[in-house]
């Protein structure tokens, strides 16, 4: 600060009054802070640039792009705090009692901001540990949608309705994030009991291939078909589970197209879907004779 004072009198004269000198230095100041402001992001963006150009996974460039936000917002709030220092000194406000005064206010606010600092804490390791990035699908404290914003306080979240979920970080106890390297498209399908089921994994599998050569849908599948096989004895259907390893965030799109072929192949192959119904028996003789018993409408 001495030198600062030094050069504003080499600059202006010793003749100046002191008040007016305190307003130039102050002046200075506030100028010095903006650029540094703006010296500071350009320099950030051009580090992310730079560093983003030469990598080639998807994941790690929004991580990064993550980091980079975070790191700017913290040296813009550094320097704003130097520069309001600064000010204040130039203002003949000492600092060393603010200082004091802060640590004490510090502590109090710790104790009685317990959840703030929870959700900072919470924050910096969700950063640290890239548990979550800006453009992945996540699900935490019941909310999923895309992240469109990662900071310190909170994670926003815009799910499929378009509707927008801030999430302060100290509620996020599990990550669920279907943004990392691969994911699975899991189908569950039911048929008919009477139906064979080595005809029902037929079909599965000739409409997984031909999805599988579609020009618009292979890229996105990473293997074929695995069908795990019975998965339930329903009441009304035997449930078939089978699931496709596709590229992240490609999981609900070949889902859905892989159910609407099945569909069609079903239909023509006479493959039966049913719908939840019941069958009511009158009774049986030990030996299970007894037809079902049916009402008829009358005409």
């Amino acid at each position: 600060m001495e030198s600062l004072t030094e050069t504003m009198t080499a600059w202006f004269g010793a003749g100046w009054p002191g008040p007016m000198m305190a307003l130039v230095r102050v002046s200075v100041i506030v100028v010095l802070a903006v650029v540094a402001l703006i010296a500071s992001g350009r320099l950030f963006r051009l580090l992310r640039r730079r560093i983003t150009e030469r990598i080639a996974d998807a994941a790690h460039v929004r991580r990064l792009e993550t980091v980079f936000r975070v790191l700017r917002y913290i040296a813009s709030a550094l320097i704003a705090l130097i520069a309001g220092l600064l000010v204040l000194s130039e203002l003949g406000v000492s600092i060393a009692p603010i200082l004091g005064a802060a640590g004490i206010v510090g502590i109090a606010v710790g104790f009685g901001a317990q959840s703030l600092v929870k959700d900072y804490f919470a924050g910096f390791f969700l950063l640290l540990e890239n548990q979550v990035a800006k453009g992945d699908v996540v699900e935490v404290a019941g909310r999923t949608g895309v992240v469109e914003d990662v900071t310190l306080r909170y994670v926003r979240l815009r799910d499929y309705s378009g509707n927008v979920h801030y999430v302060p970080n100290g509620l996020i106890t599990t990550v669920t994030n279907m943004s990392r390297e691969f994911a699975y498209a899991v189908i569950d399908v039911g048929v008919a009991y009477r139906e064979s089921l080595d005809e029902v994994f037929a079909v599965l599998r000739e409409t997984a291939h031909a999805l599988q050569q579609d020009p618009g849908f292979g890229p996105r599948i990473l293997a074929p078909l695995e069908i795990a096989g019975v998965d339930n004895l329903a009441d009304s259907a035997v449930v078939v589970r089978c699931r496709f390893k596709v590229r992240v965030l490609e999981q609900w799109g070949v889902r859905r197209e892989f159910l609407g072929r099945l569909k069609n192949a079903f239909d023509a192959r006479g493959i039966e879907i049913p719908y939840p119904h019941l069958t009511v028996y009158a009774g049986a003789d030990r030996k299970g004779d007894a037809p079902a018993f049916r009402i008829v409408p009358k005409q």
